[in-house]
């Protein structure tokens, strides 16, 4: 039973893959340079922010370091993205990297999405691909107040993929890694489908908002049924537009559970009859570096090869307005 996919929502398109997703509304536009672009491993290079060779030697394939003003720009999205959930109501918490195996088959990223994940066998323990896992498990066993829902919660937390079946998929710069850093935004509702649209919707505006502060051109895309992960109702992906792929490349997704995670983590909540019920669990991504870094470096960047840092995230990288060339 724990291999038995949710049923999608009416409303969610019918497709066998993400080619057949549906793009709901664009916003932004993408910049028209009067030059040649780089992508951001070449910018990485000269502005000396970002090493992938030694990274490889350090750790092997889907590896990299990040230095001097790149430092500064994922800490700095980090915390912008805290302050904007802060600001929009939601407790935020720094959580467990390493859980158990109860709170990943709760998820629904156990059993089959076992071969994603790094185990530490000794200890019966896993990391984490997202935060999600521990801030949804934060109530695992528990009964809530309806009065108390819906709670909103956003977590930060260093994330590990095994990225297992992508074998050259992706593989330039920073697109698809092993390592990288999250905040992500958690809802728990009532079992209510119309009070989880209304959630679904926040979530997601949360998340749009982030883009547009940051000013990065994005789509908003349904994602159809055969592109759905096992547990979701409904999801929309955010794409940034990001000159290097030609395209829109995904940052975050917005996803709908209804009481999928909750019945295996067993969250419920006694409703006003005095009545134990599912709750509902929802989730998005506020922020994922160093893939935003991404759209960043390559939006930003100048014929010179310097990249001018976004007006939004100056605040949080100690006012730098530019960041210029090292190598040639």
């Amino acid at each position: 039973m724990l291999r038995v996919p949710n049923p999608p929502a009416p409303e969610v398109p019918v497709g066998r893959d993400e080619s057949e997703n549906v793009v709901v509304r664009t916003w932004g536009e993408p910049p028209r340079f009067d030059f040649s672009p780089k992508d951001h491993v070449e910018l990485g290079e000269i502005l000396d922010i970002i090493d992938i060779p030694r990274g490889v030697r350090l750790a092997g394939s889907r590896n990299y370091l990040l230095k001097n003003e790149a430092v500064l720009l994922e800490l700095g999205v980090l915390r912008m993205a805290l302050d904007l959930m802060i600001e929009r109501g939601f407790t935020p918490m720094i959580v467990p990297h390493l859980v158990k195996e109860e709170a990943m088959v709760g998820t629904g990223y156990f059993p089959l999405g076992v071969e994603q994940a790094y185990a530490v066998e000794k200890d019966g323990l896993y990391l984490i691909g997202t935060s999600e896992v521990s801030v949804t498990s934060y109530h695992m066993g528990e009964i809530l107040e309806e009065k108390d829902l819906p709670l909103h919660y956003c977590g930060y937390s260093v994330c590990f993929r095994r990225e297992a079946g992508t074998y050259g998929k992706d593989t330039r710069g920073l697109y698809r890694i092993h390592q990288f850093q999250k905040v992500e935004q958690v809802s728990l509702c009532r079992a209510d489908p119309e009070e989880s649209a209304r959630e679904h919707a926040l979530l997601l505006s949360n998340a749009e908002e982030m883009l547009q502060r940051l000013r990065l051109p994005y789509r908003v895309v349904d994602v159809c049924t055969g592109d759905l992960g096992q547990g979701q109702v409904r999801k929309n992906d955010l794409e940034a537009w990001m000159p290097s792929r030609g395209g829109y490349g995904e940052t975050h997704s917005c996803s709908t559970f209804h009481d999928f995670q909750a019945r295996r983590l067993g969250i419920r909540y006694r409703d006003g009859e005095g009545k134990l019920r599912f709750c509902h669990t929802l989730n998005n991504t506020v922020i994922a570096s160093p893939r935003i870094l991404i759209p960043i470096l390559e939006n930003y960047q100048n014929a010179d090869g310097s990249v001018t840092v976004p007006e939004a995230l100056r605040p949080y990288v100690g006012g730098l307005e530019r960041i210029a060339p090292r190598r040639s």
